[in-house]
């Protein structure tokens, strides 16, 4: 969700630094990149121990999340260029789609308010899961209750952490980079954008494809 549907890396990053910040304390750029695509608990983890700041790891998640989820109810939610729509295409062609989040309910809720009614059929958020990504159980999860083999879904990520997770779980993946650079590996598609990704490019990538738009010549293999 964060970074592949929404733009809310922003609000992350402004919400982690109120809160350093108002224990005395500073939050860079570049530490905020360290927590993009982990589960929560391991950012606060990582927040705490570079920090110092006081309270659980419990209680740190709960002040960064409130924080986001007031900016998405008096800012909105940025959707990604091409986001709407691709998934407008796939709910018209009737194929099943799952929001799998390292974000928890609360904040999914406030960011699907702005969402179609119907976009996704499942969704499994951070505090439903035991492991977070880079643990695929969030993808095994989702692929569990829409009924379908994970090795026929596809699935897509904007973090390398979350590409990890995806690829773990047997799914076909693509990632659309944004905060952080991706690097090509086997099996993993790149694109640049999900604008005008048309459904025959996903299913194809379904079928084993693998489609890199971030080669200099845009290689397409299998």
């Amino acid at each position: 969700m964060d970074g592949t549907l929404v733009d809310t890396e922003p609000y992350w990053m402004a919400s982690e630094t109120a809160l350093v910040s108002r224990h005395g304390g500073t939050w860079t750029h570049e530490q905020g990149l360290q927590l993009v695509g982990n589960d929560l608990i391991t950012s606060a983890r990582i927040i705490r121990a570079q920090t110092g700041i006081p309270g659980t790891d419990e209680e740190i998640v709960e002040q960064v999340l409130a924080g986001v989820v007031e900016r998405v109810r008096t800012h909105g939610a940025p959707w990604r260029p091409g986001a709407l729509d691709l998934l407008a295409r796939l709910r018209g062609a009737g194929v099943p789609c799952a929001l799998v989040t390292m974000s928890y309910d609360v904040f999914a809720a406030a960011v699907l308010e702005a969402a179609p009614p119907g976009t996704f059929d499942v969704v499994v958020t951070g505090d439903q899961v035991t492991r977070g990504k880079p643990h695929p159980e969030a993808y095994l999860t989702a692929a569990d209750r829409l009924g379908v083999e994970v090795t026929r879904c596809v699935a897509i990520e904007d973090s390398p952490t979350g590409v990890v997770s995806a690829l773990a779980s047997g799914a076909r993946t693509i990632a659309v980079p944004m905060m952080l650079p991706i690097e090509a590996r086997p099996g993993l598609s790149r694109l640049r954008t999900l604008e005008d990704v048309e459904l025959d490019l996903l299913a194809r990538i379904a079928d084993g494809d693998v489609v890199d738009d971030l080669e200099p010549a845009g290689r397409t293999s299998r």
